[in-house]
């Protein structure tokens, strides 16, 4: 990790004027959720919720317009806060809505602290966000959201130590067990168009299964917080179930794409269309600690 500049009395007066400014106003506005920020004096830092930012993160950036996710928006909107103190965000985009500019300043900020490659895809890890919450004075996190080890494996193919889980998970809902044709942290696939070349993706091998059993199987990765699809000859493939653990910090941007698509009921493809999946075996949308607690 790389060395940081020492901080200067004018970047240190504007963060204490900032959070001044925030706390003054009940964190980020009187209209929007005061539970995320803690009681007690006026000086008390947020507490920004970690699972919340990170889905934000994913569904976002291909959203047209500005909107925020779910009640993500309060706590999105102090980290950009956060980032803008740090001079990574302007303060135009500090709007609560995790787009593409947010990308770039988180990412930037990773970089900062001497992360590359993953760990700065601009997907807050926690090590990166509680110390930008710490060097502004601003938040603390809360619901922190940890992947563990990026070389565990299920059935002999790579994954992380979250992405295992969720899979031994939706595996005790079955009554047959998940095996994968492809694990997670493979770079180089061209049929996979990037998806797999970060953290929690997988391919599951449905031979052997009936129609029955395999949507039985979306719907049981779904559960646990994988957005899952059964792809199909139909859309040019063989049969297997492609799934995106939500939340996974290490996940690619075509994969985090994905996650977007199936937030809005589509089928994580390059044409967007309608999810195929039957009614009977949908879920509502989860992530994995959502679904622990």
């Amino acid at each position: 990790m790389t060395d940081q500049p020492a901080d200067t009395p004018g970047t240190r007066s504007r963060r204490w004027l900032l959070r001044r400014a925030i706390m003054a106003a009940g964190g980020v506005g009187a209209a929007t959720v005061p539970a995320v920020f803690a009681a007690g004096s006026a000086d008390a830092a947020a507490a920004v919720d970690m699972e919340l930012v990170l889905v934000a993160a994913m569904v976002d950036p291909p959203k047209s317009g500005t909107g925020t996710t779910l009640t993500a928006g309060p706590h999105v909107k102090v980290v950009e806060q956060a980032l803008d103190a740090e001079n990574f965000l302007a303060a135009g985009n500090v709007d609560g809505h995790y787009g593409t500019s947010t990308i770039s300043a988180y990412a930037a900020w990773q970089r900062s602290l001497g992360y590359s490659g993953l760990d700065a895809n601009g997907i807050p890890g926690p090590t990166s966000l509680a110390k930008l919450g710490q060097d502004t004075g601003l938040f603390t996190v809360s619901r922190t959201v940890n992947i563990g080890s990026a070389t565990n494996s299920y059935g002999g193919k790579r994954v992380n130590t979250r992405t295992r889980n969720m899979l031994a998970a939706a595996d005790a809902k079955l009554s047959w067990g998940i095996t994968l044709t492809q694990g997670s942290y493979n770079t180089g696939n061209p049929s996979s168009a990037g998806t797999h070349d970060g953290g929690g993706v997988v391919d599951v091998n449905v031979s052997g299964m009936t129609a029955t059993q395999r949507w039985q199987t979306v719907k049981a990765m779904r559960d646990v917080g994988f957005a899952a699809w059964l792809r199909t000859p139909e859309q040019g493939f063989s049969y297997h179930i492609h799934a995106n653990a939500v939340g996974d910090t290490d996940m690619s941007g075509p994969a985090q794409r994905q996650v977007h698509d199936y937030f809005y009921g589509k089928n994580g493809l390059a044409d967007h269309a309608a999810d195929n999946t039957p009614s009977a075996y949908r879920s509502a949308f989860t992530w994995w600690e959502k679904y622990n607690r």
